[in-house]
């Protein structure tokens, strides 16, 4: 199974973060910021605890967990 982001903003590489999805370039976890999300800490205050994420790097994992579950939802 894979899954393409069409902004190439998240990455995975199986020598990075043990193959988990993560922000390009950065060693964040698509799973760390949908914690974060879903424990309801503010896009606003997710940046300023990790200065070097762009809005769009929050958008793009929630994009990301919603394709993953849609194509999980697919294969049942």
């Amino acid at each position: 199974m894979w899954l393409k982001d069409p902004d190439a903003r998240i990455t995975v590489h199986s020598d990075l973060c043990n193959g988990r999805p993560t922000i390009h370039g950065l060693r964040i976890t698509v799973e760390t910021i949908l914690g974060f999300l879903s424990a309801g800490e503010s896009p606003d205050e997710i940046l300023r605890q990790y200065p070097s994420l762009e809005s769009a790097d929050l958008d793009a994992c929630v994009r990301f967990a919603a394709d993953y579950k849609a194509l999980r939802r697919e294969e049942s």
